[in-house]
């Protein structure tokens, strides 16, 4: 969990110790004027479930983020979608991570952004829904895509695209084939007032830099703020699985 403030963007770090609430290091801190708060719960497909219930009841948190992609996971959540065309997204999403804290994330008004869509994030997006009105929540959901480019396959192929470094020509089977979104579709979606942005494939650091445009409305022009956040984003990456495999 960190804390951005716009006009220093500095940035400030807690840990919390698995299975308490207790800050292991404390805000050392607290900057001055108007901050962002934010708390990442997953730094991968398969990471602990214990991080978002500390964050979203301890964390004082404004924005929760769980990155749960690599490129790995697009191809294992691409070959479920192939067997089953409503799957293709994360469940742990939802499952572990929203499902239980529901309540508490609307009680709070802590925003959620998460690439837990992958291939499927329409689908991610419905199974939400079912559960906002199985627990008689209103969350406004919204979906960021255009990443996903199997459709295209072909027509890239016919460019004769090679691998960079290899030249290797496209290979025959591909299974999937997405491109990187970046941060300001998720900045528009918080701004027209989503609660929770689902996505497909984007960069690690949208997760976090996609709240920071939000928040401080930085441009695309504002290169020096871009740059401090993005290393916002992958310093919490970065801390992120250093503590799971120091776990």
């Amino acid at each position: 969990m960190f804390q951005v403030g716009c006009t220093s963007a500095r940035v400030v770090f807690g840990r919390y110790l698995q299975g308490t609430h207790r800050s292991l290091r404390n805000l050392s801190h607290a900057l001055s004027g108007e901050t962002a708060r934010i708390g990442c719960s997953s730094g991968f497909w398969g990471d602990t479930s214990v991080a978002a219930p500390q964050l979203v009841r301890a964390g004082r948190i404004d924005f929760l983020v769980a990155d749960y992609l690599s490129e790995i996971t697009m191809s294992l959540l691409t070959r479920a979608n192939q067997r089953n065309p409503a799957a293709g997204y994360t469940p742990d999403f939802l499952q572990a991570c929203l499902g239980p804290l529901l309540k508490e994330i609307k009680t709070k008004g802590i925003r959620v952004i998460s690439n837990a869509g992958g291939v499927n994030p329409d689908a991610c997006k419905e199974q939400l829904l079912k559960l906002c009105e199985k627990q008689g929540i209103n969350l406004d959901v919204a979906v960021v895509k255009g990443d996903n480019l199997m459709s295209k396959c072909d027509e890239i192929r016919a460019t004769n695209v090679t691998e960079i470094d290899s030249g290797c020509l496209l290979p025959e089977a591909v299974v999937s084939m997405n491109a990187y979104l970046g941060a300001f579709p998720i900045a528009k979606a918080l701004d027209a007032g989503a609660d929770v942005v689902i996505t497909g494939r984007c960069v690690d650091s949208a997760l976090v830099l996609g709240p920071l445009v939000h928040k401080f409305g930085w441009e695309k022009s504002d290169l020096d703020l871009l740059a401090s956040g993005r290393y916002s984003s992958l310093l919490q990456s970065y801390i992120r699985r250093a503590y799971d495999n120091s776990c």
